[in-house]
């Protein structure tokens, strides 16, 4: 089983940007998670982070036909990006959107987001663990077809 793992605009900055509401953990350090729990469920990740929309969408637009699923963590672009959510309903591959923070519990421009009726589910407010419970979420759906 392979699943993607999407990270868009400055979440190459965690660890170091708003510790208080990201949380203390880099990107690195939560790859590493994400391996070893998908080592353990007997799946593979492949990893990609872009500060950039036009990356994210030729990620999303690459996954077709490669991957079973995706972890999908579109930072800012979840809630404004057109194009994300149009790559997302054409590509058709199941996914959970994650989130560190509670958007839901912050301003109400992020209270809203493009591509979550698009995803299998959404997890979101658990810092790091949102993405080691995206990935369970995502291999249990997975597996049970």
């Amino acid at each position: 089983m392979l699943i993607a793992v999407l990270n868009g605009p400055n979440l190459n900055l965690l660890g170091q940007r708003e510790p208080e509401v990201y949380g203390r953990t880099t990107l690195d350090e939560i790859e590493a998670m994400v391996r070893d729990a998908a080592t353990a469920h007997g799946a593979d990740i492949e990893w990609f982070q872009t500060n950039h929309e036009g990356g994210l969408v030729d990620a999303v637009q690459g996954l077709r036909g490669r991957v079973d699923g995706a972890l999908v963590n579109a930072a800012a672009l979840t809630h404004s990006s057109l194009a994300l959510r149009d790559a997302m309903l054409a590509v058709r591959v199941p996914f959970v959107e994650l989130h560190l923070s509670n958007i839901f519990a912050r301003e109400a421009e992020r209270r809203h987001s493009v591509i979550a009726d698009l995803a299998l589910g959404l997890v979101t407010g658990f810092g790091a663990q949102s993405y080691l419970l995206a990935l369970q979420a995502l291999v249990g759906r997975l597996r049970a077809g």
